[in-house]
Protein backbone atom coordinates (compact mmCIF):
# COMPACT_ATOMS: atom_id res chain seq x y z
CA UNK A 1 0.00 0.00 0.00
CA UNK A 2 1.13 3.52 -0.78
CA UNK A 3 0.95 5.77 2.22
CA UNK A 4 1.30 9.41 1.36
CA UNK A 5 2.81 11.66 4.03
CA UNK A 6 -0.35 13.62 4.43
CA UNK A 7 -3.68 12.35 3.21
CA UNK A 8 -6.43 14.52 1.88
CA UNK A 9 -10.18 14.74 2.01
CA UNK A 10 -12.38 14.72 -1.07
CA UNK A 11 -15.84 15.90 -0.02
CA UNK A 12 -18.65 15.16 -2.49
CA UNK A 13 -21.77 17.26 -1.99
CA UNK A 14 -25.00 17.26 -3.96
CA UNK A 15 -28.68 16.48 -3.84
CA UNK A 16 -29.88 13.05 -2.69
CA UNK A 17 -29.69 10.69 -5.67
CA UNK A 18 -27.23 12.86 -7.60
CA UNK A 19 -24.60 10.11 -7.76
CA UNK A 20 -22.21 11.08 -4.95
CA UNK A 21 -21.63 7.63 -3.50
CA UNK A 22 -21.37 5.96 -6.90
CA UNK A 23 -18.63 8.41 -7.90
CA UNK A 24 -16.93 8.13 -4.49
CA UNK A 25 -16.76 4.35 -4.80
CA UNK A 26 -15.41 4.55 -8.36
CA UNK A 27 -12.67 7.02 -7.35
CA UNK A 28 -11.80 4.80 -4.36
CA UNK A 29 -11.58 1.76 -6.61
CA UNK A 30 -9.19 3.52 -9.00
CA UNK A 31 -6.99 4.74 -6.13
CA UNK A 32 -6.95 1.31 -4.47
CA UNK A 33 -5.85 -0.26 -7.77
CA UNK A 34 -2.89 2.15 -7.59
CA UNK A 35 -2.28 0.85 -4.04
CA UNK A 36 -3.26 4.00 -2.13
CA UNK A 37 -4.87 3.75 1.30
CA UNK A 38 -8.43 4.99 0.86
CA UNK A 39 -11.51 5.23 3.04
CA UNK A 40 -15.00 6.09 1.81
CA UNK A 41 -17.38 7.58 4.35
CA UNK A 42 -20.92 8.01 3.12
CA UNK A 43 -24.08 9.25 4.77
CA UNK A 44 -25.90 5.93 5.06
CA UNK A 45 -22.94 4.21 6.72
CA UNK A 46 -22.18 7.15 9.01
CA UNK A 47 -25.77 7.37 10.26
CA UNK A 48 -25.70 3.66 11.14
CA UNK A 49 -22.35 3.84 12.96
CA UNK A 50 -20.55 6.95 14.21
CA UNK A 51 -23.56 9.26 14.00
CA UNK A 52 -26.29 6.89 15.15
CA UNK A 53 -29.53 8.74 15.80
CA UNK A 54 -28.53 11.89 13.92
CA UNK A 55 -31.55 13.79 12.70
CA UNK A 56 -32.15 15.99 9.69
CA UNK A 57 -32.84 19.45 11.06
CA UNK A 58 -30.28 22.10 10.20
CA UNK A 59 -28.68 21.89 13.67
CA UNK A 60 -28.69 18.07 13.71
CA UNK A 61 -27.08 17.94 10.28
CA UNK A 62 -24.44 20.41 11.45
CA UNK A 63 -23.55 18.27 14.48
CA UNK A 64 -23.52 15.10 12.35
CA UNK A 65 -21.20 16.62 9.75
CA UNK A 66 -18.98 18.12 12.46
CA UNK A 67 -18.33 14.55 13.70
CA UNK A 68 -17.63 13.31 10.19
CA UNK A 69 -15.21 16.17 9.50
CA UNK A 70 -13.16 15.22 12.56
CA UNK A 71 -13.07 11.55 11.60
CA UNK A 72 -11.98 12.49 8.07
CA UNK A 73 -9.31 14.83 9.45
CA UNK A 74 -7.88 12.13 11.72
CA UNK A 75 -7.68 9.64 8.87
CA UNK A 76 -6.16 12.17 6.45
CA UNK A 77 -3.46 13.28 8.87
CA UNK A 78 -2.38 9.64 8.97
CA UNK A 79 -1.83 9.40 5.22
CA UNK A 80 -5.25 8.14 4.14
CA UNK A 81 -7.15 9.54 1.17
CA UNK A 82 -10.64 10.06 2.56
CA UNK A 83 -13.61 10.33 0.23
CA UNK A 84 -16.75 11.68 1.93
CA UNK A 85 -20.13 11.47 0.27
CA UNK A 86 -22.72 13.63 2.04
CA UNK A 87 -25.58 15.84 0.89
CA UNK A 88 -24.16 18.54 3.22
CA UNK A 89 -26.72 21.06 1.96
CA UNK A 90 -25.64 24.25 3.74
CA UNK A 91 -22.76 26.50 2.66
CA UNK A 92 -21.93 27.61 6.21
CA UNK A 93 -21.66 23.99 7.37
CA UNK A 94 -19.43 23.09 4.40
CA UNK A 95 -17.28 26.11 5.34
CA UNK A 96 -17.01 24.73 8.90
CA UNK A 97 -16.06 21.30 7.52
CA UNK A 98 -13.38 22.87 5.30
CA UNK A 99 -11.95 24.79 8.27
CA UNK A 100 -11.77 21.68 10.48
CA UNK A 101 -10.07 19.54 7.85
CA UNK A 102 -7.82 22.21 6.32
CA UNK A 103 -5.95 22.70 9.58
CA UNK A 104 -4.20 19.38 8.92
CA UNK A 105 -4.99 18.15 5.42
CA UNK A 106 -6.00 19.38 1.98
CA UNK A 107 -9.76 19.65 1.47
CA UNK A 108 -11.26 19.25 -2.00
CA UNK A 109 -14.93 20.11 -2.41
CA UNK A 110 -16.60 18.30 -5.29
CA UNK A 111 -20.02 19.50 -6.37
CA UNK A 112 -21.96 16.57 -7.84
CA UNK A 113 -24.29 18.52 -10.10
CA UNK A 114 -27.62 17.01 -11.02
CA UNK A 115 -30.94 18.82 -11.49
CA UNK A 116 -33.62 18.16 -8.88
CA UNK A 117 -35.94 16.79 -11.59
CA UNK A 118 -33.38 14.13 -12.51
CA UNK A 119 -32.79 13.20 -8.86
CA UNK A 120 -36.55 12.80 -8.42
CA UNK A 121 -36.69 10.67 -11.58
CA UNK A 122 -33.85 8.44 -10.34
CA UNK A 123 -35.10 8.28 -6.72
CA UNK A 124 -33.02 5.16 -5.93
CA UNK A 125 -34.38 4.78 -2.39
CA UNK A 126 -37.92 6.05 -2.96
CA UNK A 127 -37.27 8.97 -0.62
CA UNK A 128 -38.36 11.74 -2.98
CA UNK A 129 -41.77 10.09 -3.39
CA UNK A 130 -42.16 10.00 0.39
CA UNK A 131 -40.94 13.59 0.77
CA UNK A 132 -43.32 14.82 -1.93
CA UNK A 133 -46.19 13.13 -0.05
CA UNK A 134 -45.07 14.92 3.14
CA UNK A 135 -43.97 11.70 4.84
CA UNK A 136 -40.37 12.87 5.31
CA UNK A 137 -39.62 16.19 6.99
CA UNK A 138 -36.50 18.28 6.27
CA UNK A 139 -35.82 16.49 2.96
CA UNK A 140 -33.18 18.33 0.94
CA UNK A 141 -34.50 19.69 -2.33
CA UNK A 142 -38.16 19.30 -1.31
CA UNK A 143 -38.86 20.71 2.16
CA UNK A 144 -35.33 21.84 2.96
CA UNK A 145 -32.93 23.86 0.79
CA UNK A 146 -29.78 22.75 -0.99
CA UNK A 147 -27.30 25.60 -1.29
CA UNK A 148 -25.06 24.92 -4.30
CA UNK A 149 -21.36 25.45 -3.68
CA UNK A 150 -20.12 28.82 -4.91
CA UNK A 151 -16.47 27.86 -5.54
CA UNK A 152 -15.92 24.11 -5.41
CA UNK A 153 -12.53 22.83 -6.48
CA UNK A 154 -14.29 20.41 -8.86
CA UNK A 155 -17.76 20.21 -10.40
CA UNK A 156 -18.91 16.98 -11.99
CA UNK A 157 -22.11 16.55 -13.98
CA UNK A 158 -23.95 13.26 -13.58
CA UNK A 159 -26.45 13.93 -16.35
CA UNK A 160 -24.00 14.68 -19.16
CA UNK A 161 -21.01 12.60 -18.04
CA UNK A 162 -20.59 8.95 -17.09
CA UNK A 163 -19.42 7.72 -13.69
CA UNK A 164 -16.07 6.90 -15.32
CA UNK A 165 -15.71 10.40 -16.80
CA UNK A 166 -16.57 12.05 -13.49
CA UNK A 167 -14.17 9.81 -11.57
CA UNK A 168 -11.48 10.60 -14.14
CA UNK A 169 -12.03 14.34 -13.61
CA UNK A 170 -11.37 13.87 -9.88
CA UNK A 171 -8.34 11.60 -10.42
CA UNK A 172 -6.86 14.10 -12.91
CA UNK A 173 -7.29 16.91 -10.37
CA UNK A 174 -5.51 14.81 -7.72
CA UNK A 175 -2.71 14.06 -10.17
CA UNK A 176 -2.22 17.69 -11.18
CA UNK A 177 -2.48 19.16 -7.68
CA UNK A 178 -1.18 16.45 -5.33
CA UNK A 179 1.03 14.18 -7.42
CA UNK A 180 -1.32 11.19 -7.15
CA UNK A 181 -0.61 8.63 -9.89
CA UNK A 182 -3.07 9.25 -12.76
Amino acid sequence: MKCIDKGLVIWLTGLPGSGKTTIANKVASILREKRYRVEVIDGDWARKTISLGAGYTREERKMHLHRIAWVARLLARNGVIVICSFVSPYRDVRKMIREIISEEAPFIEVYVKCPLEECIRRDPKGLYKKALRGEIKHFTGISDPYEEPLNPEITVDTVNNSVEENASTIINYLSENFGIDP
